[in-house]
């Protein structure tokens, strides 16, 4: 059976149809906001994440993205990701864990969070940001490592609003890369990767 999960969607959206009553044209909609610039994240809280590949070191930036970085800090604390694993690395692109245990056994998450994007965070190489479905609020325990710059995944406009950065590896960036050249059949590890345990550590000074 092909399981169905929260994954990354296309980047290109279809253009909504208009009227074709000329007499009644379509509402003029305002300009987007555009992209604000881009912002360095702030190391509020760290993690250890000790994997079956080793360790990874997550700072994540309650300032910029309080609802997201909160989010993180929940599951966390109650422990959900522990004994899950990475169920989805495409090489080059990102990889992507936190909502299935070994067997690829979903394990439900809380209630949706509020997508924050268009604040400075970019999808830089070794950032964290959170999946999603295609409605856009819909992030929830999911999240993703960017193994490279990946910009078009940064919001664009109110119709492509891009996905919530809200950390970065600092530390264990040897481990990133392994997971994401991982062999994979199908974008699933063939050999299972495990999150052992996410705990809370001092974040690096320098």
């Amino acid at each position: 059976m092909k399981l169905l999960y929260p994954v990354l969607f296309a980047l290109t959206l279809s253009a909504c149809g208009g009227s074709s009553d000329s007499s009644s044209p379509d509402p003029v909609a305002p300009d987007p906001l555009p992209p604000v610039e881009d912002k360095e994240l702030q190391m509020d809280i760290c993690y250890l994440m000790s994997t079956t590949l080793g360790d990874m070191t997550l700072a994540i930036d309650t300032t910029t993205t309080p609802i997201t970085g909160q989010n993180f800090k929940n599951y966390v604390d109650e422990q959900f990701y522990d004994g899950t694993i990475f169920h989805r690395v495409i090489h080059n692109f990102v990889s992507q864990g936190g909502g299935f245990t070994s067997g690829l056994v979903a394990k439900p998450g809380n209630d949706p969070i509020e997508l924050e994007t268009n604040l400075g965070l970019t999808n830089a190489h070794y950032t964290v940001a959170m999946a999603r479905t295609n409605d856009f609020n819909s992030a929830t325990s999911q999240f993703y490592i960017n193994a490279l710059d990946n910009t078009d995944l940064d919001y664009q406009n109110s119709t492509s609003p891009g996905y919530a950065v809200f950390g970065q590896v600092v530390e264990g960036f040897d481990v990133a890369d392994q997971i994401n050249i991982t062999t994979t059949s199908n974008d699933i590890p063939v050999t299972e990767i495990v999150i052992n345990t996410v705990v809370e550590t001092a974040c690096p000074t320098s």
